[in-house]
């Protein structure tokens, strides 16, 4: 452990003491579906069945039953700037769960740089492995200089990275401080950056920590409590793009009040099971 390590206020308590759930029936097609998803899907990409323009749509919409087998339904609040642009683009995005990941993925596929420990996690970890996932030990700061290079370089070679800078998850209630460490490789490669909101949220609009992953629970048991769950709807906001600038911390700081900003009155646009992406290809990672 170290100074810098992040912590979390949010712990077990935060959670609800009941959800909304499905019936047993649904609980079994739902870890059917999983179970198809997560073996297939990937033995397909990897054995290159796919047509090449198809597998970005594949992955997306594998993410999307993804969702639906936790219960949770993603809608898109797009403010960006809709003239085509091309070159590397990092993504920053608050983290609340592991669903975050699987969020992203149905806006736009993503690898990423997540936890060492995660590849240690049964079928998620096997799936993360296929998807090139970097791990990162947030507990060796000496580490974390090659991981910002990896970055760097994707951003130059025109990919989509995406970071969660509060580096350790929270109940979505509340925020922690954007660490800027990641996000020197926006600045290295001057690349734009795209601030992703994230708001889990019941269907009747109130705000909810039924998704979240924090304090002392197992990833079995959140997914476990997941997998029964019904009536979550995430609101991802794709904020317009930040300048990177010549400053870490103030990248940081502006990302930080982009991704926390009021969604608006104005109707968002569900996004269904096998609906069309909201935007280029991504890359997800865990920062430090």
């Amino acid at each position: 452990m170290h100074a810098w390590m992040p912590s979390s206020p949010c712990g077990i308590r935060c959670l609800p003491d009941g959800t909304d759930r499905v019936g047993l029936p649904t609980v079994w097609l739902r870890i059917a579906t999983v179970a198809v998803v997560l073996t297939v899907v990937p033995l397909l990409l990897a054995g290159r069945m796919i047509p090449a323009a198809r597998r970005e749509s594949t992955v997306r919409r594998s993410a999307r039953l993804l969702l639906w087998c936790v219960g949770i339904r993603p809608t898109i609040d797009d403010r960006r700037d809709r003239r085509a642009r091309a070159g590397g683009v990092l993504v920053v995005a608050p983290h609340i769960s592991w669903t975050d990941v699987l969020v992203l993925t149905a806006v736009a596929p993503a690898e990423f740089v997540a936890r060492a420990d995660l590849l240690d996690w049964g079928l998620l970890g096997a799936l993360a492995r296929r998807m090139r996932v970097i791990p990162i030990e947030r507990e060796r700061l000496r580490l974390l200089p090659a991981v910002i290079e990896r970055v760097r370089t994707r951003l130059l070679e025109g990919g989509c990275v995406a970071v969660f800078p509060e580096g350790t998850t929270r109940c979505g209630r509340s925020h922690g401080g954007f660490r800027p460490a990641l996000l020197q490789a926006a600045v290295d490669a001057q690349c734009p950056v795209q601030p992703v909101g994230l708001r889990y949220g019941e269907r009747g609009g109130d705000l909810t920590a039924a998704p979240a992953f924090v304090g002392d629970e197992t990833i079995g048991s959140s997914i476990r409590r997941m997998i029964r769950n019904r009536g979550v709807v995430v609101e991802v906001v794709l904020a317009p793009l930040e300048h990177p600038g010549r400053d870490r911390h103030d990248l940081a700081a502006r990302c930080a009040r982009a991704v926390r900003a009021e969604r608006p009155v104005e109707a968002v646009t569900f996004l269904p099971v096998g609906g069309s992406p909201a935007g280029g290809t991504a890359r997800t990672v865990d920062a430090a």
